[in-house]
């Protein structure tokens, strides 16, 4: 393929202790918008670590640990483990608090997703969804994470179409992304090795290419491991709170009426 799509933005993000935020709806989740929102985690475990009760309202949120289960409770009722690479989805919608807690491994690594949701969703009733290793469907070197892959697809239903995938590429391979119609937003995070995009690499950063519905062509000649994702662009504003991203500000005022409620009846600070 004598073709290839341009990269437009590359990053290694900004490093906070052991979180590298490499996305944020303030900074590129504009352009890559419906993924407003990614945190890679890679630090030793120790007794205590974890994330206490937290709200979120108008975005969905995926958390994927590749090395050690989570320990997971949410306000909708629901607590438990995950173990690792398995997912939680937590779709805030109009407002929910949640924890979470790497456990059982000496090390916690993976990634939180941020989405923002559409019209209507933002603010319709939140919903946690919790799938074990075995179910998320794997199709040659593709970890389908959400969305669906040749005959595989995530359980878990979305609120707008996207590809959200984990791909493990041996020494010498190469994957071919054909986008469906109207999925011109694409992005990967390369977390192991490196790859090459036609006449650009990549390695231990994201990279974002041209809105575009061309194929991509990534080779990993000594083997990579990386987050990719695809969807149509969002075509709504990002409206943003401490902890919520919605897609207008009236949205916004009821989402942040909604999670101070919620957070009145549990024993932690308010956001």
């Amino acid at each position: 393929m004598s073709h290839y799509r341009s990269v437009s933005q590359r990053t290694q993000g900004v490093r906070h202790g052991p979180i590298t935020r490499l996305v944020s709806p303030d900074g590129l989740g504009e352009e890559l918008k419906p993924f407003v929102f990614l945190d890679y985690l890679d630090t030793p475990l120790e007794p205590g670590f974890g994330f206490g009760f937290h709200p979120h309202s108008g975005i969905a949120t995926l958390t994927y640990q590749l090395e050690s289960d989570v320990d997971y409770e949410d306000t909708s009722g629901q607590r438990g483990i995950v173990r690792a690479r398995g997912l939680e989805w937590m779709q805030a919608g109009g407002g929910v608090w949640h924890r979470g807690s790497p456990v059982g491994s000496a090390r916690a690594r993976g990634f939180q997703l941020w989405l923002a949701l559409p019209p209507g969703v933002e603010d319709g009733p939140s919903k946690g969804i919790y799938v074990p290793p075995e179910a998320v469907p794997t199709v040659g070197p593709v970890h389908v994470l959400l969305g669906a892959w040749g005959d595989a697809a995530s359980p878990i239903p979305l609120p707008s179409p996207l590809h959200y995938f984990h791909v493990e590429l041996a020494a010498g391979a190469t994957w071919v992304y054909r986008p469906l119609d109207g999925y011109d937003v694409a992005w990967a995070f390369v977390f192991e090795g490196a790859i090459e995009l036609g006449p650009a690499r990549a390695a231990h950063e994201l990279v974002v290419w041209e809105r575009s519905l061309d194929p991509l062509v990534i080779h990993a000649p000594q083997g990579a491991q990386f987050l990719f994702g695809a969807a149509p662009y969002h075509d709504h504003a990002l409206v943003l709170g401490p902890s919520s991203v919605h897609t207008n500000l009236n949205s916004l005022r009821q989402g942040a009426r909604r999670i101070r409620e919620i957070g009145e009846t549990l024993s932690v600070s308010r956001p």
